[in-house]
């Protein structure tokens, strides 16, 4: 079978693995701050707290901008629950907004609309989320620009998109947002076998981060409601989480790092070729913003006749080619439809839902291998 996605790792992972693993530290040592500079050095962000997984991260974004009961969340149907669930987790509620047709990612022509109607009733987001699909950044500067008219905070989910840029600048450098999230699960670009880091340029953000994801406990006197008892002090002084990176983790991660530009050219050229091989086929090919250079992290075709969609999936997974759908749209999920969402309230959303397959990409994938996906797919939607 081969998979849609995969990690790649070599003996140089390994071999940092393993001194980490041989080392004094394997939970909080060394390598945690020294991964965080990685991000940091290459996005140009000033701050990147690691995290134990990108949900963490976001929950802890949430956090650390203040949202709670009250408050309303927007983010896109079209992502992994998390990116809706973090509002929740701080008793928040959620909303989405539908996305553009082209990118999959949110629209902002719906977004402003959006905005509009809820400024008239009083019901203004606190936070919007815009997910960066398949490693494409969304249209940031207008978000960023209806963020300062209508007085919201950004998250930009870009689980998918570390290496990816978005107006000739690195995705994560926080430009257009408060806090950008990337999450490090063994499909994505780079991996950490498990994890996530929350990026900010913002001092008292990073501060609140670095804080939730451990506790709420400092050691830093600067920090504490009285002066130090000892070189053992510390003080609990918010409600944290054990959102922690192992040094282990970490010690991949920074290894990892040293390849994320050849992972994401080679990830490129591949989406390329899979551009030309699937030009004469009835299915759309995923379409690139030029203000973007994407991370590719999925490639994602959409069918022009919707009612082959399940059909051609069940043939590929039989022809051994590992296909996978990113994502059911949250609203359509029980727990969400518990809340009043329903079937026709996103319809962009729900078209993309019917026609979209994710089908192999990642970097050791050969093009032997690629041909077979697209042969597969051939005969697939001949049948």
């Amino acid at each position: 079978m081969i998979p849609y996605g995969k990690q790649d790792i070599n003996q140089d992972d390994i071999d940092a693995v393993v001194d980490a693993l041989t080392s004094n530290f394997i939970t909080q040592g060394p390598k945690v701050p020294e991964f965080e500079k990685t991000i940091t050095d290459y996005t140009g962000v000033r701050h990147a707290v690691a995290v134990s997984s990108a949900t963490a991260a976001l929950h802890i974004a949430c956090q650390a901008l203040g949202v709670t009961k009250g408050d309303i969340v927007w983010t896109s149907p079209v992502t992994f629950v998390a990116s809706a669930n973090c509002a929740l987790y701080c008793g928040a509620e959620v909303d989405f907004v539908d996305i553009d047709k082209t990118t999959y990612n949110m629209s902002v022509t719906r977004l402003e609309r959006k905005l509009i109607e809820a400024k008239a009733i009083g019901r203004l987001p606190k936070v919007v989320i815009p997910v960066h699909l398949t490693g494409q950044s969304c249209e940031m500067e207008q978000i960023a620009k209806l963020a300062k008219d209508y007085d919201f905070k950004i998250i930009e989910d870009a689980s998918h998109a570390i290496g990816g840029k978005y107006k000739e600048a690195p995705v994560g450098t926080c430009t257009f947002s408060d806090i950008t999230v990337f999450s490090f699960h063994p499909v994505k670009i780079v991996t950490t076998a498990e994890g996530g880091v929350a990026t900010t340029n913002d001092n008292e953000l990073a501060q609140k981060l670095s804080l939730l994801r451990s506790h709420g406990i400092t050691r830093d006197e600067t920090l504490m409601t009285e002066e130090s008892h000892g070189p053992w002090y510390y003080q609990q002084i918010d409600l944290g989480f054990n959102y922690r990176l192992t040094d282990i983790q970490a010690a991949l991660g920074v290894s990892q790092m040293k390849r994320i530009d050849d992972f994401v050219k080679t990830r490129n050229k591949l989406a390329d070729r899979y551009d030309d091989l699937l030009s004469e086929l009835p299915l759309t090919t995923p379409k690139q913003h030029v203000d973007c250079y994407s991370a590719r992290h999925l490639y994602v075709i959409t069918l022009l006749d919707e009612h082959k969609h399940k059909d051609v999936f069940e043939k590929m997974r039989e022809m051994g080619i590992g296909v996978n759908l990113h994502y059911i749209p949250v609203h359509l999920q029980p727990y969400y439809a518990k809340m009043g969402f329903k079937k026709g309230d996103f319809p962009a959303s729900e078209d993309y839902y019917n026609r979209a397959i994710s089908i192999p990409l990642f970097a050791a994938l050969t093009e032997a291998e690629q041909d077979q996906v697209a042969q597969a797919l051939k005969t697939a939607l001949a049948s």
